[in-house]
């Protein structure tokens, strides 16, 4: 039985998506792609700016007791004025295979810049880190919610 990995999902079988992969040998992150082109609008004079979500094509499967991290490219706030909004991105072991988007993996940007950014299919966008996490004693068995939303769903009834 697989442990961890990637997967394209089905809307981008035929695509020519890339599946995430490390740049190094010792390299922690995996590189995410953009599956199609997208431009993030420049904060310009938006009274307010809203995150752009960046589609990669990809899920990811994983273990029980671990979560992969969605984090920015170190080259992105200073070369491209992008950020991510959140922080960082969880995508927990249940997202993968869910009803509503197959578990696709999205990166949101805001750009800060005063110029909009293209981002072309193939451009490198992101990392992604499989990391372990631990639960609190009262929490460990409480729990029996399953996941049926996608995106941003956790919490939703």
């Amino acid at each position: 039985m697989p442990v961890r990995g990637f997967e394209v999902v089905t809307k981008y079988e035929e695509a020519g998506v890339n599946l995430p992969k490390r740049s190094t040998m010792l390299a922690a992150g995996y590189d995410f792609e953009a599956a199609e082109d997208k431009v993030i609008p420049a904060r310009g004079l938006q009274e307010s700016l809203k995150p752009v979500l960046v589609s990669t094509g990809i899920k990811a499967y994983m273990q029980e007791g671990e979560y992969l991290q969605l984090v920015s490219r170190s080259s992105g706030p200073i070369k491209k004025k992008l950020m991510m909004p959140n922080g960082v991105g969880v995508v927990d072991a249940d997202y993968y295979n869910n009803e509503k988007n197959e578990g696709e993996i999205f990166f949101q940007f805001l750009n800060f810049g005063d110029e909009d950014l293209q981002i072309k299919k193939g451009d490198r966008i992101g990392q992604g880190l499989f990391l372990p996490f631990l639960l609190a004693d009262q929490d460990a068995d409480d729990v029996k919610i399953v996941r049926a939303g996608g995106f941003g769903s956790t919490g939703e009834a």
